[in-house]
This record gives C-alpha cells, sequence and structure tokens, in this order.
C-alpha cells in the first residue's frame, strides 16, 4: 500500500545555518526560532502523518547557484524544520521510532536558495 507523499516548502531566500559556519549563539538562536516557524506555517493543513508507522524524510536544498555542495552540511536547518514540523502537529516526536531520515539531497538551482522536505509515510 502506497501513501500519499506531503511536500513542505520553506521560503526562498531564508538564512540557512550550516555546519561549516561558525555563528553567534545568539544569531543562531534566531535563525532556529525563523526555520521552526516557517516550517511551521509551511506544515499547517497537514494530516498527523506518524499514526500508522513512520515518516520518511527527505531534504532537498536548492541553491542559488551550481557550484559544488555538501548537502549534509545544512543538516542544522533541516533539524530546525524537522522541529516544526512537531511543532505543528503533523508529527508527535521526532525520534528514531517515528522519523528515518532525515535524507539530505541537492536539488535544482532556484533563485534563493530554498529547502524543501517531501515526508513519506511508511506502513507499520
Amino acid at each position: 500500500m502506497v501513501k500519499a507523499t506531503h511536500t513542505v516548502e520553506l521560503p526562498p531566500g531564508m538564512t540557512l545555518l550550516n555546519s561549516n559556519h561558525r555563528v553567534h549563539h545568539y544569531r543562531r538562536a534566531r535563525i532556529v526560532k525563523a526555520l521552526r516557524n516557517a516550517a511551521k506555517e509551511a506544515a499547517a493543513g497537514l494530516p498527523a502523518l506518524d499514526g500508522c508507522g513512520p515518516v520518511r524524510i527527505i531534504a532537498v536544498l536548492h541553491p542559488h547557484d551550481r557550484r559544488r555542495r555538501d548537502p549534509a552540511n545544512w543538516y542544522p536547518s533541516v533539524k530546525a524544520a524537522v522541529d516544526g514540523l512537531v511543532d505543528a502537529g503533523v508529527l508527535t516526536d521526532d525520534d528514531h521510532t517515528r522519523v528515518i531520515g532525515p535524507d539530505m539531497r541537492l536539488g535544482d538551482v532556484v533563485c534563493g536558495t530554498q529547502l524543501v522536505l517531501h515526508l513519506h509515510p511508511l506502513a507499520a
């Protein structure tokens, strides 16, 4: 049985966190809060997805140019966005029993860097 896939798109041009950048903790907290709130708003209206089994999350980073990148470096941004899904009630929690991933991918070039989460509910 294949279940529906849901997509959560954060607005393009948001400031994202990168593991290679050293950011002051106050600035980092503001960025995390903005990412969580953006994901919560983008997920508004989605049903709760973790009632029948885990949810696989594929996070796609759409960069603003074609330079080489390691998409796993943007994991701190994805973590904040997944926490926003919990805030929105799409996920009860983001522990290992409810979430598989998030798996990081590099997507197509867009105007302004964008983070997109693809949620795939799996059967129990």
